[in-house]
């Protein structure tokens, strides 16, 4: 048999690369390296800026020529450092040696020997990875989970006024409205978006155990941990003045926390969509050329959110990992974060591909009023909360002398199934005053549906 060509392992790298490939500009190797290149960079420019140890602050031009090597890193650069790990062993150490020599190549030897200066890995590493993951969650991740909770919004809008059985413990239940019960997926997810949006990024830049120790050894009047907050906040990231030798990664569990949070709503709504499509509440709407099954013509599978169900799990489960793991560091340092961190992109993949696969679920369906409508003709017991909930109001207002109401309607309605005229003719013999009576005859399983259309309405206005 003969070898293959080199194979992506992973399906997010082969089957579904197209979409979720906009997270490797943040999450890949290569996006890591940039980022650590960056921090590298703008740690020159500072301490120059601040003619630490005899230097001038850079030109403007030299100093846009520096950024250039992170704002123009590309396959010459991924090469290079690929070419130098390789010797090294150490992934930071290469970038490190990448800065100095393009340091040579635009005349800034002068200032090479601060290249690093006082860093420990994992000061640039902190960064790097804060850097990375607030722009792959700002940039990629949260316009796909905006983009759901929209299209979920427009549907909920849409269909507010469409009653519906509801199915408590998958029983026939007061009815609702589909709106009202989108609606709720709607109210949930944002909680968890306005969470996630106000997520902090934290990184350290306090040398090899937290204590700047280096940096006093070689400049003892200077206030370290001022110029190390300056240098962080610039980046846009939040200070972490306590440290041990890595930042301790608790905001990564807190977001990875949140991020799972809403994949497990998202995931009970693709399992709501699911059921609603097998009842035939939804109309799934043919993609020209797709095929839904391979052997039954008729069949249009609803694989969008049955992929998006297992991706949610995938998703969750790695970052249920990610953040099990990185929330301990034994005494000041060990290494298990290092390749649990290499792994932030596949959760991040998978979890941005169920969102794709959600977007495109929800626009491919259409919802079936008559079903839903047959569905509640038949169901015409659920009207007993009802009429037992206005037989107590009459009771307790004198104009009714019924003993029990609750369970004179579990009498008619338990296990049996009981039509319009059989409600009616209850109805007409009870002991009730005569504006209830109305009250009751007039309602129908989809008029029973309270305030669900004026809640949808005022709660998820644009």
């Amino acid at each position: 048999m003969t070898a293959l060509p080199t194979q992506p392992l992973s399906p997010l790298d082969g089957r579904y690369k197209a979409a979720v490939s906009p997270l490797g500009e943040y999450l890949s190797e290569a996006g890591l390296n940039r980022a650590r290149v960056e921090v590298e960079v703008e740690w020159l420019i500072t301490l120059t800026n601040h003619s630490l140890f005899g230097t001038t602050p850079l030109s403007q031009d030299e100093k846009h020529q520096l950024r250039a090597l992170y704002i123009a890193f590309g396959q010459a650069e991924i090469d290079w450092l690929a070419e130098r790990e390789a010797v090294t062993r150490h992934d930071v150490k290469a970038v490190e040696y990448l800065v100095r020599d393009r340091l040579s190549g635009l005349g800034l030897d002068r200032i090479a020997e601060l290249t690093h200066f006082g860093c420990t890995s994992e000061d640039i590493n902190s960064l790097a990875y804060a850097l990375t993951v607030k722009r792959a969650v700002n940039d990629v991740w949260l316009p796909a989970y905006r983009g759901v909770i929209q299209r979920l919004r427009e549907l909920a809008l849409e269909h507010a006024d469409a009653p519906m059985l509801s199915r408590t413990h998958g029983q026939p239940a007061t009815p609702t409205t589909m709106g009202k019960e989108l609606g709720v997926f709607v109210w949930r997810l944002e909680r968890v978006l306005a969470q996630i949006e106000g997520s902090e990024y934290l990184g350290k830049f306090s040398g090899a155990t937290g204590t700047w120790s280096a940096h006093l050894a070689a400049a003892p009047l200077v206030a370290w941990p001022n110029l190390a907050r300056e240098f962080v906040e610039a980046l846009g990231l939040t200070f972490n003045p306590l440290t041990t030798q890595i930042e301790s990664h608790d905001w990564q569990v807190e977001l990875y926390d949140r991020v799972r949070h809403a994949g497990g709503i998202l995931h009970n709504l693709a399992t709501d969509i699911w059921t609603y499509i097998s009842l035939g509440y939804f109309a799934q709407i043919p993609v020209a050329g797709a095929t839904g099954s391979s052997t039954m013509p008729h069949k249009i599978n609803p694989i969008r959110f049955e992929n998006a169900e297992a991706n949610l799990e995938l998703a969750g489960a790695l970052l249920a990992s990610l953040g099990q793991t990185l929330v301990t560091s034994r005494l000041q340092r060990d290494l298990t974060d290092s390749t649990t961190q290499r792994n932030i992109g596949v959760a991040f993949g998978h979890s941005l591909l169920a969102l794709d696969n959600l977007t495109r679920g929800l626009g491919e369906i259409s919802l079936s009023r008559d079903v839903l409508l047959a569905d509640l003709d038949h169901n015409w017991e659920v009207l007993g909360e009802a009429i037992q909930t206005v037989v107590r109001a009459e009771v307790t207002a004198g104009r009714s002398t019924i003993q029990d109401p609750y369970a004179l309607l579990k009498e008619l309605t338990r296990g049996r199934r009981v039509g319009a005229d059989d409600l009616a003719e209850f109805v007409k013999g009870l002991e009730i005053g005569d504006e209830a009576k109305q009250r009751l005859l007039d309602l129908t399983p989809a008029t029973y549906t309270g305030l669900a259309e004026k809640l949808t309405r005022a709660k998820l206005k644009p």
